[in-house]
């Protein structure tokens, strides 16, 4: 894991990806992140990753 320390306002780039995070807010134990992204990358909270991949349909085994 790379573990960045940034300011409000300063950036973090994923060029292969075009995608660009921005720190817009620290506020106690939280930050506000902002990600401007490519619109066919998908971006998901990982509690919400994890749902989608419990509730995907298991296919069913060859007979």
């Amino acid at each position: 894991m790379l573990v960045l320390s940034r300011k409000c306002g300063e950036k973090i780039v994923i060029p292969e990806h075009n995608i660009v995070l921005t720190v817009l807010e620290v506020r106690g134990d939280r930050i506000r992140m902002g990600i401007d992204a490519p619109s066919h990358v998908q971006i998901h909270r990982q509690e919400i990753w994890q749902r989608i991949h419990s509730e995907e349909p298991v296919p069913a085994a060859a007979s």
